[in-house]
């Protein structure tokens, strides 16, 4: 399936990048984007772990709850893609209520809170999904954006190294990791994220800009 994140970008994302030092709402316009969320579906053969609680036979999801939950989660996505954000955060609610352990619905959530400016409650999602999907960048990712606007920008930078590591390929990752490191004034490593990311999407305006920024 598609990624979330398309290597191109989203429209909103670039006209956010293009702005020095502005702040990337990674995941969406919330109208029209992709909400295939299939490539954060954690890995079978890797122990899962729960967003804040161990497994205990208490919390044991069922079969017919995860079954439930994901097409609450199917039907989150329909609604958020159609720009239809309340009806889908609702959806997502349920979704995470009957298996919490969930990382489509978790990371489809956060989404919207984020698109609402809710970056707390997106935090707390990302870090739920990222800690049942490790080295899934799209949780970093919405992670660090959602830390760079309330001005963590430390958190946002280790968020973003993590991910450069997990996908070295994606110019995204590199072009909002040089924005971190220009804000915290670490000229060399902003401008080798730049670098980087140019090398990688030779028009990407916002890392052209970046890199003349920082002297690169």
């Amino acid at each position: 399936m598609a990624s979330p994140f398309p290597k191109r970008g989203l429209a909103r994302l670039r006209r956010i990048l293009q702005q020095p030092f502005a702040l990337a709402v990674v995941g969406i316009s919330l109208c029209g984007c992709s909400f295939d969320l299939g490539s954060l579906t954690p890995e079978k053969d890797k122990p899962q772990e729960a967003p804040k609680t161990a497994v205990t036979t208490e919390n044991v999801v069922s079969a017919v709850n995860v079954s439930e939950s994901q097409a609450h989660t199917a039907k989150a996505q329909a609604l958020a893609k159609s720009g239809e954000t309340a009806a889908a955060l609702d959806e997502f609610n349920h979704a995470v209520g009957l298996d919490p352990y969930n990382v489509q619905a978790l990371y489809g959530r956060a989404l919207i809170y984020q698109g609402k400016n809710q970056h707390d409650v997106a935090i707390a999602d990302f870090s739920a999904a990222s800690g049942l999907n490790p080295q899934k960048v799209e949780p970093l990712l919405g992670r660090a954006t959602s830390y760079l606007a309330l001005g963590k920008v430390k958190e946002a930078a280790a968020d973003l190294d993590e991910a450069s590591e997990a996908d070295p390929h994606n110019a995204q990752v590199w072009t909002i990791r040089g924005q971190a490191y220009e804000r915290l004034g670490d000229r060399t490593k902003a401008a080798a994220s730049y670098t980087k990311a140019v090398s990688l999407r030779p028009r990407d305006d916002a890392a052209r800009s970046g890199l003349a920024r920082v002297g690169g």
